[in-house]
């Protein structure tokens, strides 16, 4: 049996982390934007063997347990205790790893969902255990329920599924500018000094986008965000600034990746991949995937 499921990169705009001893009341305020493109994960079970073995790989190359304790963490709790098969994951992301896109999310519920799926359950159940996960590993905070609301999210509650709420801004027309240069590590983010200022600016931009819940609003509470926290700096804003001079609304930092991201109409698209392509930089333009993610049989 081949399951496949499909879960949307996330990309986070501003943030508010909340920590809590209970994983599943730990989580993340703020917002952000899900993108057509993420994580597919295809997860194979098969029974008629003599033990039990649970193989994970990324991008077809098989990967050890100390590289993927998330996604096995997750495999291990979902799969009966009393399964006796093979168990092959197989996660395929459209975007780098560390750049900003939640593929540890993406990769933990992805697998959660599939694996939900094969062995029965429920999407709050899954979904809940990966989050649990992603949180205990610190993979993130608040991509899995992120991820599981789609189109442009608010989330106004931490918390894991069940127990986080998350909010929808309505939308139209819009795609996302995508300019990923490199990694970041949130877990040294988060460890660092500036959590306390992360903490009040972010309060501040969820404030404001409640009071005045548009996409239009949350691209300049981004960008502010970005900035007072000193996160979005050099040559990243002197490349911000650039694509402010073309594009109608600011764009702002992928939270948490070296990479920057806007919302673009069509008829913006030619002029933005216009300069960077003359720079030289990395660039993609995507839709908004709108709805939650999908899992099902798969039949190639």
């Amino acid at each position: 049996m081949l399951i496949r499921s499909f879960i949307p990169a996330h990309i986070t705009a501003f943030f508010v982390p909340r920590v809590h001893k209970d994983p599943l009341k730990s989580g993340s305020l703020g917002a952000g934007v899900n993108l057509d493109k993420g994580t597919n994960v295809f997860a194979s079970v098969e029974t008629g063997t003599l033990e039990r073995h649970i193989h994970v790989a990324f991008n077809g190359e098989p990967v050890k347990k100390e590289e993927a304790v998330i996604s096995y963490s997750v495999a291990e709790e979902l799969i009966p205790a009393d399964f006796i098969g093979e168990v092959e994951i197989w996660q395929y992301f459209d975007f780098p790893n560390g750049y900003g896109f939640g593929n540890s999310g993406g990769g933990a519920l992805g697998t959660a969902l599939a694996l939900g799926h094969a062995f029965g359950g429920t999407w709050l159940k899954a979904a809940g255990i990966a989050h649990k996960h992603e949180v205990l590993k610190g993979g993130g905070l608040g991509d899995v329920v992120a991820q599981l609301a789609g189109g442009i999210e608010v989330r106004v509650k931490a918390g894991g599924p069940g127990i986080g709420v998350v909010d929808n801004l309505f939308f139209e027309d819009y795609r996302v500018l995508l300019v990923p240069l490199g990694r970041l590590s949130t877990r040294e983010v988060l460890d660092g000094d500036v959590v306390g200022v992360i903490t009040a600016e972010g309060e501040k931009a969820l404030d404001a986008l409640l009071r005045d819940p548009r996409p239009e609003r949350m691209m300049l509470l981004a960008r502010t965000f970005a900035e007072r926290t000193g996160l979005l700096g050099g040559e990243l804003l002197e490349l911000a600034r650039e694509l402010d001079r073309i594009l109608k609304l600011p764009s702002s930092m992928i939270m948490l990746g070296r990479g920057l991201f806007a919302l673009v109409r069509e008829d913006e698209v030619e002029n933005s991949v216009s300069l960077l392509s003359d720079l030289g930089l990395p660039y993609d333009v995507t839709g908004i995937h709108v709805g939650k993610p999908t899992v099902g049989r798969w039949v190639g």
